[in-house]
């Protein structure tokens, strides 16, 4: 395993749409943002999604990252329904706050999740010590953020060592507003096999965690990555998932708001796409 294309749930990138294909349309009715979510139908479908994924690919079962926030914790809910015990949660803190830990743990235990749990923080260390000693970037907050990105290139690394050696799959945990604006690393927690939560907005997302009885702290808690200190989704983002998920369902949005969210999904076109392949 590991080594197949990257699939999601007929998500169709960068389209609003009221009726999103992740499901079909019975599954929404009229009310929230011009929709609701039928968890329980959503649940059902992407659980056979997944278990029809994993056995097309031939795989044993999957192995996913567990950070403490809720889209992952969504993951492993739906990954327990769909395979039961051939799971592998992997909490891997790298420079990480307690809390995330904590929080990881708490899911893991209130969903019965079978995980284990790998410090990354001296591979960590030992590489950008290294890097630095060729290349060491002078501009602050530019170092910060390329040095914040090996973060999730070692994740991906970790999990894929679990993955080929239990011949299972990697479970991605990026939700629709982060696919639809490049908000994730290339190569790094997009680097998966499937992603089964690439299809809904974030209110759709924490939704569908009430349904699958996600602990209300990790629904609630501010959506960070977790890369550095004080570091939050919106803040990096520039706008809220309110605006943003307004607009990827309903095609509504201010002129400011809209800007932005065009001018992410095309500075990221890259990170969705395979490789160029140069033409002779």
């Amino acid at each position: 395993m590991g080594e197949t294309n990257i699939f999601l749930p007929s998500c169709s990138v960068f389209k609003p749409d009221r009726r999103h294909p992740t499901c079909a349309p019975e599954a929404y009715q009229g009310k929230k943002e011009g929709l609701s979510l039928d968890s329980a139908l959503v649940a059902e479908r992407l659980t056979q999604w997944m278990k029809t994924k994993v056995e097309e690919a031939g795989g044993r079962g999957v192995v996913f990252g567990l950070s403490g926030g809720v889209d992952s914790a969504v993951v492993a809910a739906l990954a327990r329904r769909a395979f039961d015990e051939n799971i592998l949660g992997i909490i891997m803190p790298c420079k990480s706050s307690v809390q995330d830990m904590l929080d990881a743990q708490l899911v893991s235990q209130a969903l019965s999740i079978p995980y284990i749990m790998l410090e990354l923080d001296d591979a960590y260390g030992l590489l950008v010590g290294q890097y630095e000693a060729f290349l060491k970037l002078e501009d602050e907050e530019e170092a910060k953020r390329v040095k914040a990105n090996i973060k999730p290139r070692l994740r991906m690394l970790t999990l894929y060592y679990f993955a080929q050696a239990k011949k299972y799959l990697v479970l991605g945990t990026t939700n629709r507003c982060e696919l639809e604006t490049g908000y994730f690393t290339k190569y790094g927690d997009a680097g998966v096999d499937l992603m089964p939560i690439a299809g809904l907005v974030k209110w759709q997302v924490r939704e569908l965690a009430r349904y699958l009885q996600v602990p209300e702290s990790i629904i609630e808690k501010v959506p960070t990555a977790g890369l550095y200190e004080d570091q939050t989704d919106e803040g990096e983002m520039g706008i809220s998932y309110h605006e943003l998920d307004h607009y990827l369902l309903t095609g509504e949005a201010s002129p400011q708001v809209l800007a932005r969210i065009r001018e992410m999904n095309r500075v990221s076109a890259h990170k969705r796409a395979l490789p160029p392949i140069g033409e002779f």
